[in-house]
């Protein structure tokens, strides 16, 4: 990964309006800006999530190409499981065939489990996998999805990710696989986002909450790409953020700009019966990018583009592999 100049300062739509009215605003801090690019010099990519299935793929693409939206990583969320190996070869086949990265959800997760705490107020220990056993199933997902051809693998859980970056580290993974952490265990500090990066994570989801202030912050002391909803699913909290599309972009980069849909019914886990509203919000969630994106343009940001069909983050800093990993790990012991 790579480092820049700072990008141009944004001029805010209706910016001359309003100061023909004596309304001025504040001019941006050139020290706002994120110093950091992806290893091919750009600022953002893009992001369309909740894609379930060959056909939702299929709609995506194909809406894609319609509006010009540049895709550059599609994401599914119901599990790697809730896919046959022959649904999982399409995917990966068509996304190779349009330059685009495939990213699958690992393994079980705690709020599908037997567990209590998840139905608590407190959320309890969230998606997280419980037990040796949501371990295994997690390893398993990722394994058998890598023999498939996938190269980007979806975590929510702290230790899944360490095992997944030790076991690419060794190469039981193909080394160019990367691990996206979820906005579901998504961290909220500089603290939080660098140790997720030292566990092995290649882009870290934030919560779509997070102010740019608080982006600022974690771009002082990580380079880690960060994924970010700029409108995000009711079940993380709803917000939409377009607006601030230039801004968003000017301090978090390198950032994945994700197109969720508020107002939309939960699809996880998927299956034929949400065929419908699968597809139909798969189709939204590209108009949406068209919308951002021509908004980007008309402030000026959209050359800043990683190239189409780039993928790896770049440089990042690990934690040391312990000194006992020449040994086979064994996640029942």
């Amino acid at each position: 990964m790579s480092e820049s100049s700072p990008p141009a300062l944004p001029s805010p739509p209706g910016k001359a309006a309003l100061a023909a009215l004596g309304h001025h605003l504040p001019a941006a801090d050139p020290a706002d800006s994120s110093p950091h690019t992806f290893p091919d010099g750009g600022r953002w990519r893009t992001e369309i999530p909740s894609v379930e299935g060959p056909e939702a793929l299929a709609v995506v693409l194909e809406e894609a190409t319609a509006l010009e939206v540049p895709v550059h990583r599609v994401s599914q969320g119901s599990g790697i499981w809730m896919l046959t190996d022959a649904e999982i070869t399409s995917m990966v086949d068509a996304c190779a065939a349009s330059g685009v990265e495939l990213c699958l959800f690992t393994g079980p997760r705690g709020t599908w489990d037997i567990g209590a705490g998840t139905r608590t107020p407190s959320g309890g220990a969230g998606l997280r996998a419980r037990g040796n056993a949501g371990l295994a199933g997690c390893v398993e997902d990722a394994l058998r999805a890598a023999a498939l051809g996938v190269r980007c693998l979806l975590v929510a859980d702290e230790g899944v990710l360490w095992l997944l970056h030790r076991l690419r580290e060794r190469g039981t993974l193909p080394a160019d696989t990367t691990l996206k952490v979820s906005a579901l265990i998504g961290p909220v500090n500089p603290a939080g986002v660098g140790i997720h990066e030292r566990l092995g994570a290649d882009s870290v989801n934030v919560p779509s909450d997070l102010t740019l202030e608080h982006l600022t912050e974690i771009r002082r002391t990580s380079r880690v790409p960060l994924d970010f909803y700029l409108e995000a699913p009711d079940d993380l909290g709803g917000y939409v953020r377009l607006h601030e599309i230039h801004e968003l972009v000017r301090r978090a980069a390198p950032v994945y700009l994700k197109f969720g849909l508020s107002k939309a019914p939960a699809l996880y886990p998927s299956g034929g019966h949400l065929r419908t509203v699968v597809l139909d919000t798969a189709r939204e969630r590209v108009r949406r990018a068209r919308l951002a994106l021509d908004l980007l343009a008309r402030l000026g940001s959209d050359g800043d583009m990683s190239t189409p069909g780039s993928r790896l983050p770049g440089e990042l800093q690990r934690f040391p592999a312990p000194a006992d990993d020449g040994r086979t790990d064994d996640v029942h012991r």
